[in-house]
């Protein structure tokens, strides 16, 4: 099984545009969305959830009020200013330490696992997706990254199917991180801008140092064709294969507007580039890049009835 992490550097590239119609063309693959701040793949796939797994990740204390004394020790304790006699009273404040509860001279406080979140399974009309909400004000988004790629895998493996398209989260952080590393390949969306070629730098790096190879789709090419062709002269001196180039056409927003891919549009175009770009990267995986007809009418039969 391949697993490839589409990545951007900035928000706003279309990565996940993209995401979606890659899993419109991929004929066998599981889905996973590691953008777990701002999960929205699931709005374009039709997800259907089926499983909710709650994400549990640090520590928050838990008072025993039938054995505070109310004595305020841990009121002078907290640097945080997260708990006033005994009362947590701002949770968003408190970052899990155990010095209320270790210093408590009754013994009324004990620390419990903080529930971060969750990770759910979900039924599309593309395959299984795995994907998850990120607590409010939760630090730990790179381990439920983690699971979100260790259940999809082990799906993947279950199914027997030899692609994981995940969608990965902007930046060069700590869930980046996370999802790129072990992938096999990496699709970075970049579009003609300053600041998103700056961006793409960064992601480079971080991809180059865990060692994982790098393909470039350019969406929004015409933009900027000064600055399109600056980018493509750039990587083609690095050796990073351009695998894509999508003209810059509403189309995606329409897409997103009305909860589908750009596959089932009328933009012919931006199908033709789609079809191209996934063709490249099926030759880079080493994965079937087809379907049979059957399988494709089934495909359009079932989004026309909204299955």
């Amino acid at each position: 099984m391949k697993e490839m992490v589409i990545m951007s550097g900035k928000g706003g590239t279309g990565k996940t545009g993209i995401s979606a119609a890659l899993a419109y063309l991929a004929p066998e693959k599981v889905l996973a969305d590691c953008d777990v701040d701002a999960a929205n793949l699931h709005l374009l796939v039709g997800a259907r959830q089926r499983e909710s797994h709650d994400f549990l990740a640090g520590f928050e204390p838990e008072v025993n009020s039938a054995q505070c004394v109310a004595c305020g020790k841990c009121t002078e304790l907290c640097r945080f200013g997260a708990i006033d006699n005994g009362v947590l009273t701002s949770p968003f404040a408190c970052e899990g330490c155990g010095v209320c509860a270790f210093n408590c001279p009754a013994h009324a406080i004990s620390m419990r696992d903080k529930s971060a979140g969750r990770w759910l399974v979900s039924d599309t009309r593309f395959g299984t997706m795995v994907h998850a909400e990120l607590g409010l004000a939760v630090e730990n988004s790179g381990k439920l990254v983690s699971r979100v790629r260790l259940e999809a895998k082990k799906l993947a493996e279950q199914q027997k199917v030899p692609l994981l398209i995940t969608d990965g989260p902007p930046g060069i952080g700590c869930p980046a991180i996370a999802t790129v590393t072990g992938a096999d390949l990496v699709l970075a969306v970049v579009e003609p801008s300053l600041s998103a070629m700056h961006d793409l730098e960064r992601l480079r790096k971080l991809c180059r140092h865990f060692r994982v190879p790098v393909a470039v789709c350019i969406n929004k090419a015409t933009l900027s064709p000064a600055n399109t062709l600056a980018l493509k002269e750039s990587l083609a001196a690095d050796d990073v294969p351009v695998v894509g180039e999508i003209a810059y056409d509403s189309v995606f927003r329409t897409a997103v507007q009305t909860g589908r891919t750009v596959m089932e549009t009328e933009s012919t175009e931006v199908q033709e580039k789609m079809l191209e770009l996934w063709y490249n990267l099926s030759v880079l995986l080493g994965v079937n890049h087809v379907e049979s007809l059957i399988d494709k009418l089934d495909r359009k039969l079932k989004s026309f009835a909204g299955v």
